[in-house]
């Protein structure tokens, strides 16, 4: 059986809605564009769904290369393009210093309102760089806004097997992959160490732990309860933590689209 990509999905503002592609680049950093943005507090520390997630109401889309925020209610909102001499900030990420560049107050008195809740869209500066953890990843990985690592990548069968336990099926959006892959067996993803995708090399470097992101419905932006993360939590937790999907890191660069073959390396 042949193992497939079936979903590519972009998130350039963390924690926000994504775009769901059937073609686009990859780069050392993940998906061109991914998590390029973020939402922050006046201290530089970033907003998420866990606390506020009203923010997976907040569509996005990139169009001639820009950024354009979308929310019921209100007019779409295009992002100024970034420039060196933007306002820079120092910002935070899970204990990462990030130099940032600040988008204008348009932008975030838009996004404030969408949100409801003060904030400021940062861009991630072209001049940053951010090590992914080195005790997972080798010397001059990195990534943008991501939580840890460039990609995070799901099959769709672990999806179905854990469908399959729930009262309630849930969709992969809840889990906020990059890349959903078809063809293989449930969790199959966990024991690759090595893939190559349009002959693309890839490390997978390690599973990923889950948050409570998961228990938020994208439709309506709010918590509907414990699961799925309940239910994942009576048959994939280890040390404490709850897996499900895999952190990946490209070690190339090119172009990736709907119904490339996955390759298993290793």
């Amino acid at each position: 059986m042949t193992i497939a990509i079936s979903a590519i999905n972009l998130y350039p503002v963390k924690s926000l809605a994504g775009i769901a592609l059937h073609h686009w680049s990859l780069r050392l950093t993940g998906l061109d564009q991914d998590r390029a943005w973020m939402a922050v507090k006046s201290d530089g520390s970033f907003l998420t769904q866990r606390i506020h997630p009203q923010m997976a109401l907040v569509k996005t889309r990139i169009a001639d290369g820009q950024l354009i925020m979308d929310c019921f209610g209100m007019d779409p909102h295009t992002v100024a393009p970034t420039v060196a001499d933007m306002d820079r900030l120092n910002v935070e990420v899970w204990g990462d210093k990030v130099d940032a560049l600040d988008v204008g107050d348009a932008t975030a008195e838009w996004l404030s309102q969408a949100i409801g809740e003060p904030c400021r869209l940062v861009a991630f500066s072209v001049s940053a760089f951010r090590q992914c953890n080195p005790a997972l990843s080798k010397p001059g990985d990195h990534t943008k806004f991501a939580d840890a690592f460039p990609l995070l990548v799901v099959s769709e069968a672990s999806l179905q097997d854990l469908n399959s336990r729930l009262l309630e099926p849930v969709t992969m959006d809840r889990f906020r992959p990059n890349i959903v892959v078809s063809g293989c067996e449930a969790y199959a993803e966990d024991r690759w160490t090595s893939i190559s995708i349009n002959g693309i090399p890839l490390r997978v470097v390690d599973a990923c732990a889950r948050c409570s992101v998961p228990t938020i419905n994208p439709v309506n932006g709010t918590i509907s309860g414990p699961e799925p993360i309940h239910t994942l939590s009576t048959y994939r937790q280890r040390h404490g933590e709850i897996y499900f999907g895999v952190n990946v890191t490209p070690d190339g660069e090119g172009n990736i689209s709907l119904g490339d073959e996955v390759t298993v390396l290793r």
